[in-house]
């Protein structure tokens, strides 16, 4: 876990995975903490750089402060700009449930430029009522969190499920009780405050919604009101699964998303992928520095030439999710290795970016020695020492 300073307050967060990955933010629910997602990360992070936080006097973050007056969702999409600028900028998938699908809501609806995609899960447009959350900002500022946490807690999962394993619940009950109480009466006023009700449509963002058959916060009708907002997005809703699906079916929500994400080979074959995709993924893969000098040393000779690649290459090849990009840079340093091509180099600096290890570099090169030739190899080895490949790197 690593910390932030936004505006003058300390935000927890995680960054995991290679920066040559596309980075995606998971958001948690009200009252939860980042850790809702780890068992998620493990079907994630081969294809993406994924980064988590805590909200506001949530987990690790420090609280809003006493004279910071009201949060807002606009602070909440801001403060998640903030960590992915820190990852680097540029755009993003998002995913969020609950009070962090509102985080993507206010990002869909005012920074749309910034994301790749939005995956909502258990949210709303609305949820619940001013009433509700007002009265429930007001018990918590006089009860604590501690004490309401036994109320709360099970209204998050399946019936079933807490049945079913009491530990989930005194666990979480443990932590939503060690939140900051303020910091958490502020969110609700939050979502009593908040709507998104009319904001959401014309959005050129690729959108979809997930819900629970047995949500109780936001049920099924909530969902279908917010694909109405979002134009139409597509909505899933999970039979006998509560109000956080990364906790309750963590391998079913790994699946969707990474269906829903990937470049569907089909509309491949029939359209072919856009030029910004491709330019988006050798952004990711090279780096931006490289990217820009590239096409500043384009002239009228070969600039069509870099645009074709970006699209071939970068946007049919390394878009495609069949592979991850892991795999594909040891294929390509392969090639180029028994080719003797002098993108060598480049794709060498690359595997060090996407984080091949040494034992995998050296397994990609005796390769090569077995079916390309020993001096291809032995030229590979050398530059891959140049560049400072060795020494347990």
């Amino acid at each position: 876990m690593a910390f932030l300073d936004i505006n003058g307050r300390s935000v927890a967060y995680r960054l995991l995975g290679s920066e040559a990955n596309p980075l995606m933010l998971l958001a948690h629910p009200l009252g939860m903490t980042q850790a809702v997602w780890d068992d998620v990360l493990a079907r994630l992070l081969p294809r993406y750089r994924v980064l988590t936080w805590d909200l506001p006097g949530h987990g690790a973050s420090q609280a809003w402060p006493a004279q910071g007056g009201d949060i807002t969702a606009a602070d909440l999409a801001l403060e998640a700009l903030a960590l992915a600028d820190h990852a680097g900028g540029g755009r993003f998938h998002f995913v969020g449930t609950s009070i962090g699908g509102v985080v993507g809501q206010q990002l869909v609806a005012a920074h749309a430029e910034r994301l790749l995609s939005a995956t909502l899960t258990n949210t709303g447009a609305v949820i619940g009522t001013a009433e509700l959350w007002n009265t429930r900002a007001r018990r918590v500022r006089e009860e604590g969190l501690a004490a309401m946490a036994e109320e709360i807690v099970p209204r998050w999962f399946a019936p079933a499920l807490v049945a079913a394993d009491p530990a989930l619940k005194a666990g979480w009950c443990v932590q939503m009780g060690r939140g900051d109480d303020e910091s958490y009466a502020r969110l609700c006023e939050m979502l009593g405050r908040d709507s998104f009700t009319d904001r959401l449509h014309g959005k050129s963002v690729s959108i979809q919604l997930l819900g629970g058959g047995e949500d109780m916060a936001t049920p099924p009708a909530t969902l279908e009101a917010l694909a109405e907002e979002c134009d139409g997005a597509p909505l899933e809703i999970f039979d006998g699964v509560g109000h956080v699906p990364s906790v309750e079916v963590p391998e079913r929500l790994a699946a969707v998303l990474l269906a829903t994400l990937m470049v569907d080979p089909g509309d491949v074959g029939e359209r072919g992928v856009d030029y910004a995709t491709g330019l988006e993924t050798r952004k990711q893969v090279l780096g931006e520095a490289h990217v820009a000098r590239a096409s500043g040393k384009a002239t009228s000779l070969d600039a069509p030439f870099q645009q074709m690649i970006t699209r071939l290459a970068w946007g049919e090849l390394w878009s495609n999710d069949d592979l991850t990009r892991r795999e594909r840079s040891m294929i390509t340093t392969g090639i180029l290795a028994a080719l003797g091509r002098e993108e060598l180099e480049l794709h060498l600096k690359t595997a060090q970016r996407i984080g091949l290890s040494e034992a995998e570099l050296r397994q990609v090169l005796m390769h090569v020695a077995v079916y390309a030739g020993v001096p291809a190899a032995n030229h590979a080895f050398s530059l891959a020492k140049q560049l400072g490949w060795g020494n347990g790197s």
